[in-house]
């Protein structure tokens, strides 16, 4: 049940990091609440985890999840660039995800 709080928590990252974009300064009220509930519920799974998975491939996982999740709404949502180099990093990056989950063992 570890991973899927991790998985969760991942994505609440990428809520959080896209309500970021429309706090302007916090002044927006309901991304600021969007952004605070998504940190909160993101670093709470991240913790509930970490009780069985340890603390350093939780959160290498977390932020992986966080970072590729928060690359694909930029792309799908806000016009981002994806150039040959991105693609190539990206699976870089599911690639190193998938290599820590194989390698923290039977946790």
């Amino acid at each position: 049940m570890a991973w899927v709080w991790l998985l969760l928590g991942g994505l609440f990252e990428v809520g959080f990091t896209t309500c970021l974009r429309h706090v302007d300064g916090f002044r927006n009220l309901p991304w600021t609440l969007g952004f605070l509930a998504s940190v909160a519920l993101s670093m709470s799974l991240l913790e509930l985890a970490s009780r069985q998975i340890p603390m350093g491939t939780a959160y290498a996982i977390w932020g992986g999840i966080g970072a590729l999740g928060t690359l694909l709404v930029g792309i799908a949502f806000y016009q981002e660039p994806l150039g040959w180099a991105r693609i190539a990093l990206v699976i870089g990056l599911v690639g190193c995800i998938i290599g820590l989950k194989l390698v923290s063992g039977g946790r």
